[in-house]
Order: C-alpha cells, then structure tokens, then sequence
C-alpha cells in the first residue's frame, strides 16, 4: 500500500512539473508570435514610406523603429523615444531572427519580457513583449497544482486504501481459513465471499481442489488399510503354519508346509505385483506409456492358449484388428478378464475379438450365475468383492477389475459388463481405439 501511493505521489509530482513546463513553452511560443506578427506588420509599413506617428500595435507590445546609428526613429504610444529596447552588442543577434529575453526594468515594467527584430533596410523594427501576464499565469498553475495534488493524493490515498482493504478482506478470510485447515481446526471448506467476483470464483475452485484432494487421501487411506489387511492374511497363514511346525518338530510334514508356504507366498507375490501395477497406474500421468501396434487377434490367441481347451475357447478374425498401446499391458486386461471368468463359469469361456465402428471389441463370455447390475459398477472398485471367501479361496484380492479398468483407461478404452446371451452368464466388454495397420503389417 505504501509503495503504491509512493508512487503514485511520484507520479503525481511528474505530471505536474511537466504540465508547467509545458504550458510555460506553450505561453513563451505564443507571446514570440505575437511580437514576431506585430513585427512583421509595421516593416511592412516602413518600407511603404507610410508610417504613422505614433505607431499602431495591437495588444500588449510595445514597437520602435531605429536606425543604423542606434537612434529611434518611430516608436508606439507607450515605448520610449529616445533609448532603443534592446543595447547596440544585442542589436546584430536579434537581427538574425533570434528572440531575445530581457530584463523588464529597461522599459520601467515587472518580470521579463521578450523581444524580436525585424530589419527594413538600414532600419530595424524592435517589438517587446512583457511576459508578466504569462509569467504569473504560470506561477498561478503552479501554486494550484501544489495546494491540489497533495488534497488529491491524500484522496486517492484514502479511497485506495479503503477499496483495497474491502478487497483484501476475503483474501483475508480465505488465508484464515486456509490456516485452520492446515492446523485441523476446521473441516476443508474455505469460506465463500457473498461478491460474485473473482475472489469467490477462487474460493470455489480452491473448495473443489480441497474436496479431490480430501477424497484422494480417502482412497489413499482405504487402499492403505485394505492393502494391509490383504498382505496381512498370507503373512499370518505362513507363520501359523511355521509356529506348528516348529512346536510339532520331527513329527512336522515338512513336505506338507512347503506347500501350503509355497501357495501363500504365490499369492502373496501376486497380491505385491497387483498392487505396484495399481500403484504404477495411479502415476500414469507422470509416466508415458511404451506404445507399439497392438493386432488383437494375435495377442488374444496367444494368450488363450495358456489355458486349457475346454473351458477356454477363443474366436478371432481372419483379418487383422489393430490397436496402439503397450501389449504387456493389454494381456494383462484380457488375462484378467478370462481368470475371473474361468473362476466363475461353468462349462465354458469365450473369447472374441470383432471389429465395432471405431473401435475394436474384445469380449470374454463365461455360463456362469452372472453379477447383479447393481454390482456391475462397484465391482471395478479396489478391493471389492460380491464372495469374499469364494475370492480368497480361488487366489482374488479383489483387484482385477480394478486393474482391467486402469490399464483399458490409460488406453483411451472402455470396459463394462452385461449379460450372456444367450442363457445364463457374464459378458465382459473390452473396447479400444482402432488403429491403421502399421507399415510393416503383411
């Protein structure tokens, strides 16, 4: 606030000496005129041979007519008749058209005056202006503008400081509120201003990036603590099998624990990679994806024929369906659609790939009892299961959809579930972007 007005003093201050000094030359410039065309005017009459005593001028000049002795010859009613305005040393200068300033007291008047000449032969017409009038007009702005610019920043001064503190205070306000948010005094919410300004269009925004960041440390903290509680259930199986053991001594079945360890840790190493590829995916923004040309009857069939036929069956194109990701990625989308599938059904899974539009479609279609629609949705959430201990028991954690749904949506794709048709069962639909084959396509 106080460099503002400093400034704005300084400012102030500029402008009004350049008003002055503008005005003083615009005065000057104009009373150099006046003389010059008062000048003009009686040569003009000398050199006709017709000059009238006393002479005429007009305004307030005051005109001789001197001769190359320095004597005057014709002067005007109020100018002196026996000394010459200007001095002899001056007299060759004025005579080359310059303006010259003199002091006022050689005519007997106040403040400076200004004076030209006009030559006529062997004589000089001398013309003086007094600059009192325009002198004072000047003083006069001048003592003005030093009684008015500090009244008028004194004013600006207040209403400034007032505007600006009507200004600040929902600043203010938000600051606060940001504090107690930050020390949890307060739930976090900013306060809205009641002006539809833009400070209240900040604090919206500011409310709605405090909400995504509250409900981003929501999931954060859930995923957390369902992390923990799914890497807690194998940990605490392998040291309940190794405390019997260790109490049970030569009479343990070694063979037996290394065993039951062997699944617990294989679920456990799955339960790790699903995690890190969650955690990867959450971080896709930072992280460009190692995109190549995808044929998705290639990699559909490649991948089907890890399971057994039946209950695995697969359907691809005779002509090539091309997409653009990384295909890691892309199997592991399909793969886990055909493991729950392959958990779930009954007889049969199948998969196919078929051309849709502008995109591509790859379904996988189990007999198996289906999902209820109002878990379609919620079943793509981390962690989610409709059978917990079915899903334990089969090796889920609950995150494959979870996993399917991330690694299709860093694609530009889509998944949804809907019903067999026909009879009983799931059909998942996983939907990418179709691509031109590339180049090098046979």
């Amino acid at each position: 606030m106080f460099i503002g007005t400093a400034g704005l003093a300084v400012g102030l201050a500029a402008g009004g000496v350049v008003m002055v000094f503008a005005l003083g030359l615009a005065l000057q410039a104009t009373a150099d005129n006046e003389a010059r065309e008062s000048a003009e005017g009686v040569a003009a009459l000398v050199k006709d041979d017709i000059v009238p005593e006393p002479l005429p001028v007009i305004g307030d000049v005051r005109v001789q007519v001197v001769d190359d002795q320095h004597r005057v010859l014709f002067a005007s009613i109020d100018a002196d008749r026996m000394t010459p305005v200007l001095y002899p040393d001056e007299m060759p200068r004025a005579q080359k058209g310059e303006t010259l300033t003199i002091e006022g007291n050689r005519l007997g008047i106040r403040g400076p005056v200004r004076v030209v000449a006009e030559p006529v032969g062997t004589q000089t017409v001398l013309v003086a202006r007094s600059m009192a009038d325009l002198a004072q007009s000047v003083r006069l702005l001048r003592n003005i503008l030093m009684i008015a610019f500090p009244l008028l920043l004194i004013a600006l001064a207040a209403v400034a400081w007032r505007v600006i503190g009507l200004t600040l205070r929902p600043v203010e306000a938000l600051r606060t509120g940001a504090e107690e948010i930050t020390g949890g005094a307060r739930p976090g919410q900013l306060p809205l201003p009641d002006s539809q300004d833009e400070i209240h269009r900040l604090a919206v925004t500011l409310n709605g990036m405090l909400d995504r960041l509250e409900a981003a440390r929501a999931r954060q903290r859930a995923f957390v603590a369902d992390a923990a509680h799914e890497l807690r259930s194998p940990l605490t199986n392998m040291r309940t099998q190794l405390e019997v053991a260790q109490r049970l001594g030569d009479r343990t079945d070694w063979p037996a624990v290394a065993d039951d360890l062997l699944i617990d840790t294989q679920r456990l190493s799955r339960l790790v990679d699903d995690l890190l590829l969650l955690a990867r995916a959450d971080d896709a923004g930072q992280r460009a994806l190692r995109t190549a040309p995808v044929e998705l009857g290639e990699l559909v069939a490649a991948l089907v024929e890890r399971y057994p036929s039946p209950p695995v069956t697969a359907a691809v194109p005779k002509d090539p369906l091309w997409t653009t990701g990384e295909p890691e990625a892309l199997a592991r989308a399909v793969a886990n659609l055909v493991d729950n599938a392959v958990r779930h059904t009954a007889t049969t899974v199948e998969v196919e790939v078929s051309a849709d539009g502008e995109h591509h479609l790859v379904t996988v279609t189990d007999d198996g009892p289906g999902i209820p629609v109002a878990d379609r949705a919620r079943v793509f959430d981390r962690f989610t299961r409709l059978d917990d201990a079915r899903a334990r028991d089969a090796g889920g954690a609950g995150l494959g959809l979870a996993i399917v749904r991330e690694l299709v949506r860093q694609h530009g794709g889509t998944v949804r579930l809907a019903d067999a048709s026909p009879g009983p069962g799931l059909r998942a639909e996983l939907r990418l972007p179709a691509t031109p084959p590339p180049d090098d396509a046979s």
